[in-house]
């Protein structure tokens, strides 16, 4: 693995992770109970990108150092993936 498919495979990680914990303890301004004029009512009620996205980079560094590894060990290749035997010789 090169570093730039490192790289390239810790932003999709990531990004993949960012996307699974945002709906995590979503609170509304309408489950809150107080809408703010000018936004919608499933707007977020308070601040939350920030610490979401902490969270998302301690998660998606475990999940990419765990696909980096197996990726690394070389014990998983494709032909262990090929289900339908599409990919033989």
């Amino acid at each position: 693995m090169t570093i730039t498919g490192a790289f390239v495979l810790y932003a999709v990680t990531w990004f993949m992770v960012f996307f699974c914990v945002l709906p995590l303890r979503f609170v509304s301004q309408e489950d809150a109970g107080s809408i703010v004029p000018g936004t919608p009512r499933s707007a977020p009620a308070e601040e939350m990108v920030g610490r979401k996205a902490r969270l998302t980079t301690v998660v998606a560094t475990v999940v990419w150092a765990a696909i980096c590894a197996v990726i690394l060990w070389g014990g998983i290749g494709i032909n262990d993936l090929d289900v339908f035997g599409i990919m033989t010789n």
